[in-house]
């Protein structure tokens, strides 16, 4: 990559080199939140919600990222970059009922949500044994 391609890189493509790991799908739109909310009656899914700008974030990002195991649990993990998707960051927030926050993880199962965190609360560990 040239130095003209590395100056001008997106927040998203820094977000996606951020990324390691973990097997993410990119949560774009509300039509897409809304199928990953009923399909989570087939398959758990976890949702990160992650602002590309923010230091805490990026931590909280490479922590989950470093203690997660590959357990071949069924679920599937979404991230969210925030500051390009607000409108589906505050989809989530009303349609799940859950108070927005940065970063923030949401675990779904059944089309509800059985665990929330934010901050430094985030263990992907804990998560891996609720699933």
């Amino acid at each position: 990559m040239g130095f003209m391609d590395k100056l001008f890189k997106s927040q998203r493509d820094i977000a996606k080199e951020e990324i390691k790991g973990i097997q993410w799908e990119s949560l774009e739109s509300i039509d897409q939140l809304h199928n990953l909310v009923k399909n989570s009656n087939l398959k758990t899914k976890v949702i990160f919600k992650h602002s590309t700008r923010c230091g805490i974030s990026r931590m909280a990002l490479n922590s989950f990222e470093s203690g997660y195991e590959n357990l071949d649990q069924d679920v599937t993990y979404y991230l969210l970059d925030l500051l390009s998707y607000r409108e589906v960051s505050n989809a989530i927030a009303e349609e799940l009922n859950v108070t927005h926050q940065s970063p923030q993880v949401i675990v779904l199962k059944d089309q509800q949500v059985i665990h929330t965190e934010s901050h430094h609360g985030i263990d992907v560990k804990k998560i891996q044994q609720l699933i």
